[in-house]
């Protein structure tokens, strides 16, 4: 499909967790669930995490999690555990927020290209403000992971955009040399007043 001569060709396209959503939300919420130490759950929350964001069950994933910790969690527990972690990891930032408002107000294309799980990824996509986003992308649905070079090929080919045209956030320095790699304007995510400059020197936002 062709864009309009008025339409921007830019896209700027956003990490989910650690960029859009904090990070330590999740763990502080599953930990007090659990009455387990936040860093005694960290361990087995990291180690077993790409396999469920590659499209793993959840089932899976909780279940292993549980036999790292030591106990048993039924069906009910599963369930639980992944909607506490689905809703914290679904929620925006206010930083996020606030950026996303003013690139929406100029009519510039946003995107999202996440490392995550089905049940977030349909959470994402339930979420009102993910609306804004013409296009959303995620590991589990892929079966592959940044920083996976196929990862930003495919992308391109969802945005409909061709390398150059992509501005991209992530907060892992190794996901976003792929994507400079692959032809990406691409930033560690530092934060909200960092990306406001980047984003004005992209000519995105405004100084």
């Amino acid at each position: 499909m062709e864009r309009s001569q008025t339409e921007s060709s830019t896209v700027v396209v956003w990490d989910l967790g650690g960029v859009l959503a904090p990070s330590g939300r999740a763990l502080g919420a599953l930990a007090e669930a659990l009455d387990v130490p936040e860093a005694e759950l960290a361990d087995p929350y990291w180690a077993y995490r790409d396999a469920y964001d590659l499209g793993g069950s959840p089932d899976e994933y909780w279940r292993r999690i549980a036999k790292a910790l030591g106990r048993p969690l039924s069906e009910a527990w599963v369930d639980r555990l992944d909607r506490i972690d689905t809703e914290c990891w679904a929620v925006l930032g206010s930083d996020a927020a606030e950026l996303l408002a003013r690139i929406t107000e100029r009519g510039t294309p946003l995107g999202i290209l996440s490392n995550a799980p089905g049940s977030l990824a349909a959470a994402v996509r339930r979420a009102s403000w993910s609306g804004r986003f013409e296009t959303l992308v995620f590991s589990s649905d892929l079966g592959l992971m940044k920083p996976d070079p196929r990862v930003y090929r495919t992308t391109d080919e969802r945005l409909r955009r061709s390398p150059g045209e992509v501005v991209f956030f992530d907060d892992r320095p190794e996901n976003v040399e792929a994507a400079r790699a692959h032809g990406w304007r691409a930033h560690v995510w530092t934060g909200g007043e960092a990306a406001r400059a980047v984003l004005a020197r992209e000519g995105v936002l405004d100084d």
